[in-house]
């Protein structure tokens, strides 16, 4: 990293650095990088060689011990503890210590300073920022007494597809096929829905697989504290990302000013959950993720401080998803291990479950057929509970035709899915289900 710098042209370097902070978000071409380097460069040291700035743009690049572990296959999460050592998180194996770390205070200084070229979001002065990655992962770094904690979520050059995570046994092709349906609605009226977990459960990663179950028309605006979702299917897609002056409890209020047919929130977790509430009780349609183990704990949670959803209006949610990790043959494994849907309201919001995860089976069992969001969905259309269930056995078979025929990213399934909500009876004749009526068309 600079081990080889000396001393004078180590501070020339941290003078660019603090000078630049933040200036690389909106730059994208090296060229344009090298030159506002360059004339930084210049200012701090009247004089400085044609070299000498070589070789701190090409220092500005080298994250030390943090490159070799953001290039190491299957690492979700990486963590730095000041100079002590370097944990990373392996989707394979769990969390281990690498045998690398950062040497000194100096060179943890100097890795922050290049990680803050691409500051986004100040949090509490600049104590605690957000980070946007030239690799698109987010870095949270947080300054302490001896120095700063740095941990990065890894950006997933390509996000998994809701085949990827069926192939994973994440969950089955009966399961996707109900989420399809909570996403879509027939049009009519899509699901209010929520995706619990712990951290590192993969909520993100399945909302993002989501997104190719949205029609191609729909308005959606999502709501970040740093950029995690995969919108590229989706043409008419409003990104907000929260910052010190604009926080997410205002940008809620301000996406019904939007025209949005769904309003996504990365992550539920304060104040804007009574907006978002108030935005699915007039008819928007909203979803996100929220910290909680289970469907009744995402109840407990918006119940209570510091979300204090009244209790009467939780039922305008019609689904809770949750995720968590389990352990099979001493491997960590993400599963969908609840799916509830909300059936009503007496003295507690009542909860009725469609998937339980089984710890025998290792797969999650199903309990009781949709009820209450289907006879909504049955309502609004004038047609028999029984064909939604055809309709949703019918999906299920649209999506193992997808898998059996190696169409797996989210682009292709998205292509596929649109062309069934176009056609669905030609869509169906090119994955060879033409024995199979689409039960509903809309």
């Amino acid at each position: 990293m600079d081990g080889a710098m000396d001393n004078d042209l180590y501070y020339v370097e941290r003078l660019v650095l603090q000078e630049l902070k933040g200036a690389f978000v909106s730059v994208s071409s090296e060229a344009d990088r090298i030159g506002m380097i360059e004339k930084a460069a210049k200012r701090a040291k009247p004089g400085i060689t044609d070299d000498q700035i070589k070789e701190i743009a090409k220092d500005v690049r080298d994250l030390g011990p943090l490159s070799e572990a953001l290039d190491m296959e299957g690492v979700e999460d990486i963590m730095i503890n000041n100079t002590s050592n370097i944990f990373v998180y392996d989707s394979q194996i769990g969390e281990r210590r690498l045998d690398k770390k950062v040497r000194d205070r100096r060179e943890l200084d100097m890795l922050v300073d290049k990680l803050k070229l691409f500051a986004t979001n100040e949090i509490s002065g600049d104590k605690i920022l957000d980070v946007h990655m030239p690799d698109g992962s987010r870095a949270n770094i947080v300054t302490s007494p001896v120095g700063y904690d740095i941990t990065i979520r890894r950006f997933r050059g390509k996000a998994m597809s809701i085949i990827d995570l069926i192939n994973m046994d994440e969950l089955d092709y009966q399961i996707a096929a109900r989420l399809w349906i909570y996403m879509d609605g027939f049009k009519v009226r899509p699901a209010n829905m929520l995706i619990g977990g712990m951290p590192a459960s993969g909520k993100t990663t399945l909302l993002n697989a989501l997104f190719s179950f949205l029609r191609p028309d729909a308005r959606v605006v999502t709501i970040e504290e740093t950029y995690e979702l995969n919108t590229k299917t989706q043409e008419n897609c409003v990104r907000l990302e929260t910052s010190s002056d604009m926080p997410m409890e205002e940008l809620v209020k301000n996406a019904l000013r939007m025209r949005p047919d769904m309003i996504i929130i990365g992550e539920v977790r304060g104040a804007e959950a009574n907006d978002m509430i108030t935005a699915m009780n007039i008819g928007k349609i909203c979803m996100g993720t929220i910290h909680a183990s289970s469907a009744r704990d995402i109840i407990n949670r918006l119940q209570n401080f510091p979300m204090d959803v009244p209790k009467d209006i939780i039922p305008v949610i019609d689904s809770l998803i949750t995720l968590s990790q389990v352990y099979e043959n001493g491997k960590p494994k993400r599963r969908v291990t609840q799916i509830a849907e909300i059936s009503g309201i007496e003295t507690q919001i009542l909860l009725s479950d469609l998937y339980r995860f089984d710890y025998k089976t290792h797969k999650a069992a199903p309990i009781l057929p949709s009820v209450t969001y289907r006879d909504m969905i049955s309502d609004l259309l004038g047609i028999p509970p029984a064909t939604l269930m055809a309709a949703e056995d019918i999906r299920a078979n649209v999506l193992y035709a997808l898998n059996k025929m190696g169409i797996r990213d989210i682009e292709g399934i998205s292509g596929i899915v649109d062309d069934y909500y176009l056609n669905p009876e030609a869509a169906l004749r090119k994955l060879g289900l033409a024995s199979l009526s689409p039960a509903i068309t809309i």
